[in-house]
C-alpha cells in the first residue's frame, strides 16, 4: 500500500479499517471524531514518543481539527525530518480506541470486563491494596516496570519512596545487551559518528527499519558519500538490501565471524597498536583466546565464506580509523549476547576509531566540555533530588547471581517476575505496577507470564490503550499522550552539549493525566507527600536550570539547545578548531595535537577492559569474550527469529490507526526450498509450533531468508486487549520463545526452534 504525505495528513483521525470498538463501558473511550482540538496554533517544539529514540519535533494544532508534526528545525541532526511513526502521533489523540477514563476490572483477569471509576476511587483503592501488601509481605513484593526514559523516572521515584528496590525498564527485552557490554568494558556507552565513516559493518543492526531519524540519516549520508556497508543478517532486511554486500549469516554465527575478523586483525598486524597500548587492558588475553578462531572455523559456525571474512577484515582495516562496526540496538538473538557485543567494541578498539572521525566517541556533556574549554560554554543542569528518602535494604528479585550486577543497575531483568511470582525465587512478588509497558508482547514465554498475572494480588497499568498487558490489570489509569503533556529537560548531548524538552501541544482529551502526575498523586494518597515537593512540571524544570529564567524561556521557545562546537579528542582537526574557539583548552593538547590525556573511561582500570577481572570474578570464563556455542534449536527444527518494521515499534504502535493501516499483516518469511519441502505455497495458512506454544499465520515465500530460518515482525497476534487487525493478525512471538535468560546481560533470548506445517 502506498500513501502520500498529503493523503497521510488528510487522513489523520480516521480509524483502522475493520476495527471494532469492543465492549468497554460508555465514556471510557475517546470520541471520534473529536469535535474540536484545543492547543498551540503555532509550531511548538517537543519530543516524539512513538518509539524509544524520542526525536526532537515541532507540532501545532491545525484548524482545531488535526495536528501537524515535523522535526525540530533547531536540531541540526534532525531538522524537519520525521519518520512514519513520528508523523502518525496525532492519531493517538482522538483514536476511538484510546482510553480516556480510569477503569476498574469487573470480571476475571483478561476477560475484558470493566467499569469506569473516578480518579479518587482509583487512587484510594490502589493505595489501600498497596499498603496492605506492604504490611503483610514487605514493600519489595511490589514490582514496578516502565518503558525506559522519561516515563520511568517518576514511577521509580514512587517505588523508592514506597520502599521497593524492584524497578525495571524494557531494557532486558531489547537494548540492554549493548549497554551492559559497554558498561563491563568502559563503564559507559559510546556513540557513533556514522556520517563520516568510510566503512561500516552491521551485525543485524537495521537502522532502516528500527529507525532513529538522525542516526538513520547519518547512515544514508555515509553511503551517499561512498562508504561501504556490509550486512550480516539471516534475512534480507532493508539495511541488507541497501548494503554493498549481504551475508545470510546463520543465527548465532555473529560472534564467530567477529572473532575471526579480530583474529585476522591481530595475526596480520592490522590493528592500531598505539591505541591498544595506551587505552586498553587485556590484549594478551585476547590474543590467546583468538588463536584458534580462524576464518575457516568461523565459516563452519556461520556459513560466511572464510575468504570473504579475510577480505572484509583487510578492507575495513585499510579504512581505519574512519571505520566502525555498529554495536547494534536489537533484541538478544543468542545466549552469547554479552560476548558478541563486547567483541564488537573490541573490534572497534582494534580499529583505533575511538574519538576519531567516522568512528565512536564519548558523549560530551556540559561538565566535561566546560572543563576542557576552560570556560562555561554550556549550562549544567541540576538533578532534582529529595532528602530523606527511605533506605532500602531488601535485595532485588533479579539479584539471584553476582553476574547480573550490571543489569540490576541498568534496567533490571524484567522477566524475573516469572520466577519470583510462580516459584518464590528469591522471594514472592505480589503486585505489579506498569507504566506504558507491554511485557506480554516483549517478554519471552507468554504462557508463563499469563500464569504470573493470574497469581498476583494486584496489577495496575498506566497506558493510552487497553494493551495486551493492560488487559490483565485490576486498574487501568489513562495517560495523556506525549502531545498532551510537559516533561523534564533531557540531556541529548553528542559531540557537544545539547538539551531538549517535551512540552504540551494539545489540551488533554477526556480525563487523562500525564504519568508523572498520576504517580505523584498516588504517592500522596499513600502518605508519601513529603517525597513529592514539586507542585508541577514547571517547578521541576526551573530547578533543573537552577532558577535561570532566561534559559528556562529559551528551552521552551526552541525545544532544542546546542552549545559549542563538535569535539573528538583524538581528531587533530577537531582539536585545532576547539582550541581556536576556546584558547584555554591548549593546556589539554598533547604533542600529537590530540587531547588523549583527557580520554578516560569509567571502568575499574580507567581503560577499555578487553579483559575484565571484575567480570571474571563474577562469572568464570567470562573475563574475556569467548564462543560458547549455545544451542538455539533442535535438529529437526527451523530457527525462529524476529525483528522490527519501520512503521511499528514492537508492542506499542499496532493500536495506532494510521500505522495499523500501513501494516496490519504479519506473515512468516519462508524460503522457497523450505516451503516446497513442506508443501506450502505463498499465502497459505501455516502453523509454527514448539514446546512453548503454537501459532498460526500466513506464509510469505521469499529468497530473502535462509532455508533453515523463519522470520516475523514483532508486535502482532495479541491474545487479549483491544482488538485491531494489526494486533491480532499473525504470529505472537512470545508464545514461541522459552523463558531463557542470557548470561551477564540478563536479556531475553529471542531465538528459538520451531516446526512448521500447513494449517
Amino acid at each position: 500500500m502506498s500513501i502520500s504525505r498529503r493523503s497521510f495528513i488528510k487522513g489523520m483521525g480516521i480509524g483502522c479499517v475493520g476495527c471494532t470498538v469492543g465492549s468497554l463501558p460508555p465514556g471510557a473511550l475517546a470520541l471520534n471524531p473529536v469535535a474540536s482540538l484545543k492547543g498551540q496554533s503555532k509550531l511548538t517544539p517537543s519530543l516524539c514518543e512513538m518509539c524509544s529514540y524520542r526525536c526532537p519535533i515541532e507540532a501545532q494544532v491545525v484548524n482545531n481539527k488535526t495536528v501537524f508534526i515535523q522535526g525540530n528545525r533547531n536540531s541540526p541532526h534532525q531538522k524537519t525530518r520525521v519518520c512514519a511513526r513520528g508523523g502518525s502521533g496525532v492519531s493517538l489523540i482522538y483514536d476511538p480506541k484510546r482510553i480516556v477514563k480510569p477503569m476498574k476490572r469487573k470480571g476475571p483477569r483478561g476477560a475484558g470486563e470493566w467499569e469506569v471509576i473516578s480518579w479518587e476511587q482509583a487512587y484510594t483503592e490502589i493505595a489501600e491494596k498497596m499498603a496492605s501488601i506492604k504490611q503483610h509481605y514487605g514493600a519489595e513484593s511490589i514490582f514496578f516496570s516502565s518503558k525506559s526514559g522519561s516515563l520511568s523516572s517518576h514511577l521509580f521515584h514512587l517505588a523508592a519512596a514506597f520502599g521497593s528496590p524492584n524497578t525495571f525498564t524494557h531494557a532486558s527485552t531489547c537494548p540492554a545487551g549493548k549497554a551492559i557490554a559497554a558498561s563491563v568494558m568502559m563503564g559507559g556507552d559510546l556513540k557513533m559518528d556514522l556520517a563520516n565513516s568510510k566503512y561500516i559493518l552491521s551485525f543485524g543492526h537495521n537502522l532502516y527499519e528500527g529507525i532513529e531519524v538522525a542516526e538513520t540519516y547519518e547512515l544514508m549520508t555515509a553511503q551517499e558519500r561512498g562508504a561501504k556497508l556490509v550486512s550480516f543478517d539471516p534475512r534480507l532486511s532493508v539495511v541488507s538490501s541497501k548494503a554493498n554486500e549481504w551475508f545470510a549469516i546463520r543465527p548465532g554465527g555473529d560472534l564467530p565471524v567477529l572473532m575471526a575478523m579480530c583474529h585476522i586483525m591481530v595475526k596480520e598486524n592490522l590493528y592500531d597498536k598505539d591505541f591498544i597500548e595506551k587505552f586498553t587492558v587485556g590484549f594478551p588475553q585476547l590474543v590467546e583466546v583468538l588463536q584458534d578462531t580462524t576464518p575457516e572455523w568461523a565459516q563452519a559456525h556461520s556459513d560466511v565464506p572464510a575468504k570473504d571474512i579475510i577480505r572484509i577484515t583487510r578492507e575495513i582495516a585499510a579504512k581505519a580509523p574512519h571505520a566502525l562496526v555498529m554495536p547494534g540496538h536489537r533484541a538478544t538473538f543468542n545466549k552469547d549476547e554479552i560476548n558478541m557485543r563486547r567483541m564488537i567494541f573490541t573490534f572497534n578498539a582494534l580499529l583505533g576509531n575511538i574519538e576519531r572521525e567516522g568512528g565512536m566517541y564519548q558523549k560530551k556533556a556540559a561538565a566535561k566540555y566546560n572543563k576542557l574549554a576552560g570556560i562555561d560554554v554550556a549550562p549544567e543542569l541540576a538533578k532534582p533530588t529529595v532528602k530523606g528518602m527511605p533506605k532500602i535494604t531488601a535485595k532485588r528479585v533479579d539479584a539471584t547471581a553476582p553476574q547480573f550486577k550490571y543489569i540490576n543497575k541498568g534496567g533490571g531483568i524484567v522477566q524475573s517476575i516469572i520466577d519470583s511470582t510462580l516459584h518464590g525465587v528469591p522471594y514472592q512478588t505480589k503486585a505489579w505496577i506498569m507504566s506504558r509497558h507491554n511485557p506480554f508482547q516483549t517478554v519471552s514465554c507468554r504462557p508463563d507470564l499469563e500464569k504470573t498475572a493470574q497469581k498476583l494480588d494486584l496489577i495496575v497499568s498506566c497506558d493510552v490503550y487497553l494493551s495486551e498487558s493492560a488487559s490483565y490489570a485490576d486498574y487501568l489509569l489513562p495517560e495523556s499522550t506525549y502531545l498532551e503533556r510537559d516533561e523534564e529537560i533531557s540531556d541529548v548531548s553528542g559531540l557537544n552539549p545539547a538539551y531538549a524538552l517535551r512540552q504540551q501541544v494539545v489540551e488533554p482529551i477526556g480525563d487523562t493525566k500525564p504519568s508523572w502526575l498520576i504517580w505523584m498523586e498516588l504517592g500522596k494518597k499513600l502518605g508519601l507527600a513529603s517525597y513529592f515537593p514539586w507542585e508541577n512540571m514547571g517547578v521541576r524544570q526551573l530547578y533543573q536550570v537552577k532558577g535561570d529564567e532566561n534559559l528556562y524561556k529559551e528551552i521552551h521557545q526552541k525545544g532544542y539547545l546546542s552549545y559549542g562546537i563538535p569535539l573528538l579528542l583524538r581528531e587533530p582537526s577537531y582539536v585545532k578548531a576547539f582550541v581556536a574557539q576556546y584558547p584555554d583548552a591548549i593546556k589539554h593538547v598533547d604533542s600529537n595535537n590530540m587531547m588523549e590525556k583527557s580520554l578516560s573511561f569509567k571502568s575499574p582500570s580507567g581503560l577499555i577492559e578487553i579483559y575484565s577481572q571484575e567480570l571474571e570474578s563474577l562469572l568464570e570464563n567470562y573475563g574475556i569474550p569467548r564462543f560458547h556455542n549455545f544451542p538455539l534449536k533442535q535438529k529437526d527444527e527451523l530457527y525462529f527469529i524476529q525483528g522490527k518494521v519501520a512503521v511499528h515499534t514492537n508492542g506499542a504502535t499496532q493500536y495506532v490507526p494510521l500505522l495499523a493501516e500501513l501494516m496490519w499483516k504479519n506473515p512468516v518469511w519462508l524460503h522457497p526450498d523450505t516451503a516446497k519441502s513442506h508443501g506450502i505455497k505463498h499465502g497459505d495458512e501455516i502453523i509454527l509450533e514448539n514446546s512453548v506454544g503454537k501459532e498460526k499465520a500466513h506464509a510469505l515465500i521469499t529468497t530473502g531468508i535462509r532455508p533453515d530460518t523463519v522470520f516475523v515482525y514483532m508486535g502482532s497476534g495479541s491474545k487479549t486487549g483491544e482488538k485491531t487487525p494489526a494486533t491480532t493478525n499473525g504470529i505472537h512471538c512470545s508464545s514461541l520463545l522459552p523463558h531463557e535468560i542470557s548470561p551477564v546481560s540478563g536479556t531475553d533470548v529471542h531465538t528459538s526452534g520451531v516446526k512448521i506445517s500447513l494449517a
